[in-house]
């Protein structure tokens, strides 16, 4: 169990991480979705098993927290009954995949990504954990803000592309190369030396001045970005929110209750697939523009033994005062893994307090260090520049 201990990478259900509140063993569901029987099985398996706690991922997956190393075991043996566990670790690790919610039934989504993850697993690359690919093939993008190296897209006439991350343009494909590209641009990002640290990405490959090949430079636009999905119904049913990425074991289980599979996201909501009525549980957002939505927190403490304080508690109190334009992300450390992008204000908790980040990421220099909880919570203009 060794490797559970690891930091600096993405945990998995073969590779969980340990926290403050046990192991976290992650679950990545096929094709990006999840049927009745698996959200009920997951739930059990999370009461059974762990604390009864469950995660919605920014990388569109489930988390199960408090296993322990006895009951991991018979966790793994649970998903494997449920058909949520690769063949092996590195096979997991590699099978790092958003798929787009708002597909529809006899488009080319779903056989999009059941080809890849079974390529994926027969592959033998070496990619960073944290590298992934995007299918978002709708007429608009959905996925352009969320984090992926390779991008399976459509321009603007509905012709299927593979764009490299940061890329302007893609290369342009029929449905039976579109695997075979994706995979190319992942094995030159390996073979040019992108992953040789183990923690690259190709976003800042490409930046670093390496080029593409000839036969991987685009020349098609992708087609428009959709903009933000909130809570609210949907022709494919519908969306909700999970307040800071958390839900109880019963949550879960009610959407399996209600016969619907759930389609996975990587904003921290699901989508109830065909549910003509917003779903109402503990934990949910069911509307469009709640408080809750402007803010992003981290498990923080005492879940996670690396946060210096209680990220949560903080981010409820503070998310009624945030502007509509705004978002907040408040990290119990600096390694900022709710959210490595930038954001309107970012807290990050240290020994010492709050250091308070303007318009950057948890990695970018504080305009304040050392602020108050409470202070922060009585006058939260502090945030905003008040002062």
């Amino acid at each position: 169990m060794s490797a559970s201990r690891v930091k600096g990478w993405c945990p998995g259900a073969l590779r969980p991480m340990q926290s403050g509140d046990g192991l976290v063993v992650r679950v990545r569901p096929f094709g990006g979705r999840l049927d009745a029987a698996q959200i009920a099985g997951l739930a059990h398996l999370a009461e059974r098993h762990g604390n009864g706690l469950i995660d919605v991922t920014s990388r569109a997956n489930l988390q199960i927290r408090g296993v322990t190393d006895s009951s991991h075991r018979l966790l793994l043996d649970g998903l494997a009954q449920l058909a949520l566990l690769d063949p092996d670790a590195d096979a997991e690790s590699r099978r790092n995949i958003l798929v787009t919610p708002f597909w529809r039934a006899g488009d080319e989504t779903q056989s999009l990504a059941a080809e890849l993850e079974e390529r994926l697993a027969d592959s033998t690359l070496e990619l960073p954990t944290k590298f992934g690919f995007a299918i978002d093939d709708g007429t608009s993008r959905v996925l352009a803000g969320d984090s992926a190296d390779v991008r399976i897209e459509r321009d603007g006439e509905g012709r299927l592309l593979v764009r490299a991350d940061d890329a302007r343009l893609g290369r342009s494909v029929g449905r039976g190369e579109v695997v075979t590209t994706a995979l190319a641009f992942a094995t030159w990002y390996v073979t040019s030396g992108g992953a040789r640290d183990g923690r690259g990405r190709m976003a800042a490959h490409l930046a670093a001045g390496a080029n593409l090949p000839e036969a991987l430079r685009g020349e098609t636009e992708p087609a428009p970005i959709m903009a933000a999905s909130r809570p609210g119904l949907h022709p494919q049913g519908a969306m909700v929110g999970v307040a800071f990425g958390q839900m109880p074991h019963v949550t879960l289980d009610q959407f399996a209750g209600d016969g619907h599979a759930l389609r996975m996201t990587p904003w921290r909501m699901v989508l109830s697939e065909g549910e003509r009525v917003m779903p109402s549980a503990a934990g949910l957002i069911t509307e469009a523009y709640d408080p809750a939505l402007r803010v992003i927190a981290c498990s923080g403490a005492p879940r996670c033994r690396e946060a210096h304080a209680d990220t949560r508690s903080l981010a409820a109190a503070l998310a009624p005062n945030i502007g509509a334009a705004a978002r907040l992300h408040v990290s119990g450390c600096a390694k900022g893994c709710a959210h490595s992008g930038a954001a309107a204000i970012t807290l990050v908790a240290t020994g010492a307090g709050f250091d308070l980040v303007r318009g950057g990421s948890t990695r970018d220099e504080p305009i304040l260090r050392g602020l108050n909880r409470d202070d922060i919570v009585s006058d939260p203009s502090i945030l905003m520049g008040g002062h």
